[in-house]
């Protein structure tokens, strides 16, 4: 459902169709189709080749696309979307100091990401070494069931949320190891929520292993998740637990402390030293 301007719940006659279709046209360009023609456009979208020419062409009059020699392209305007995303959001310039300062001490990839739908998408990230298949960068989306960052997510997320997910998307194997029976994931949640952090080793690719703490505003709501990753071969889910996740806690009470939470009750100091 959409919304409206005084942020309540819109009709479909609210629904701008002609918007949609041209943000859907924007996310058509990827890695596997960097510089398409109208006809691969069509064929992406699903859309008519007469409407594709005219979102383009629109497009192209605001100066987020390009054409060149029968092919498309974005421009650098569209990262501007993105800037006003992170400029728009405290979260994100409260959390950087602080993933710079867990990747220092760590040696390790330290992250923030939010969950959308049943991903979820990195909002802000300090890369150490590359230990992952896929690209990973601010923007970059992954499962949420088969990561810690999800798992938390997921953890602290209302309970029709929840249900909405795993009924929209279901949990796949990403590896031999990923949890795809929705009982057990579910149990795994409540096991992340009861314990206050998530440990996934193995389930987005072979090898990989992070840990992941909630982050929460103002209200005490999680909004965002912190998270450190590693390979399995530098680092075992017992280290993962004793000595980074209490580094991830105590990062992840000081971000929240700045979007205004004040816990009612303070945590254990017996991770102050690791931060």
């Amino acid at each position: 459902m959409v919304r409206t301007e005084t942020g309540g719940e819109g009709s479909d006659r609210d629904h701008v169709q002609s918007l949609e279709r041209g943000l859907a046209l924007l996310l058509a360009f990827d890695a596997e189709h960097p510089d398409p023609t109208l006809a691969e456009l069509a064929q992406l979208t699903g859309y008519s080749r007469p409407a594709v020419r005219r979102f383009l062409i629109t497009l192209e009059r605001l100066g987020y696309v390009t054409a060149h020699g029968g092919r498309w392209s974005l421009t650098p305007r569209v990262l501007l979307i993105g800037q006003h995303y992170t400029e728009s959001h405290a979260l994100i310039a409260v959390a950087q100091p602080h993933l710079l300062a867990i990747a220092e001490q760590t040696g390790e990839s330290s992250s923030l990401a939010v969950l959308d739908g049943g991903e979820v998408a990195y909002v802000a990230r300090v890369p150490v070494r590359r230990i992952m298949s896929i690209n990973v960068q601010v923007g970059t989306r992954v499962p949420a069931h088969a990561t810690s960052m999800g798992r938390v997510l997921l953890a602290w997320a209302p309970a029709d949320v929840v249900d909405d997910v795993l009924t929209r998307y279901p949990p796949r194997a990403l590896t031999s190891q990923t949890t795809t029976d929705p009982v057990a994931l579910r149990d795994a949640l409540h096991e992340v929520r009861a314990q206050g952090y998530a440990v996934v080793s193995g389930e987005l690719e072979p090898g990989l292993l992070s840990g992941a703490v909630p982050v929460r505003d103002r209200s005490g709501t999680v909004v965002a998740a912190l998270a450190s990753s590693t390979s399995s071969g530098r680092a075992s889910e017992q280290v993962m637990r004793l000595e980074t996740v209490p580094l991830l806690l105590r990062a992840a009470d000081r971000i929240s402390t700045e979007l205004g939470f004040r816990s009612p009750v303070r945590r254990s100091t017996a991770y102050e030293g690791f931060y």
